[in-house]
């Protein structure tokens, strides 16, 4: 089971740190990705770090501004949010995949598991 949290209100340029908390499996295992949904939108991964070796990858609208941390020992993966703009406005998720190439990191059919959302309100 997962669970994302860590969402709010917060205005243009701000920061917010979401957490995304595992019971029942081990982190380490697995791809874990970072992914979004707008209103209207289609779902968009942000971020994900493989299982292999550990590697981050980032969405080019959220490079720079977005960073990927996991803590193994507290079974938890984070996304720090910085710089914040109006269009992050979005439902935010975390998922794991068991077998998630490098290559599709971010691809939402990729992941097995997904966690309830966040919602992250960002004001103009």
């Amino acid at each position: 089971q997962l669970q994302a949290s860590g969402g709010g209100l917060v205005q243009t340029g701000g920061s917010l740190r979401l957490s995304c908390a595992a019971s029942g499996l081990t982190f380490y295992d697995y791809a874990i990705g970072w992914f979004r949904r707008a209103p209207g939108k289609e779902r968009e991964g942000l971020s994900c770090i493989t299982s292999t070796f550990g590697r981050t990858y980032y969405a080019e609208s959220v490079k720079g501004r977005f960073t990927i941390s996991s803590a193994n020992a507290k079974n938890t993966v984070y996304l720090q949010m910085n710089s914040l703009k109006p269009e992050d406005t979005a439902v935010y998720h975390c998922a794991v995949g068991k077998t998630v190439a490098s290559i599709s990191c971010m691809d939402p059919s990729e992941y097995d598991y997904w966690g309830q959302g966040t919602l992250v309100t960002v004001s103009s």
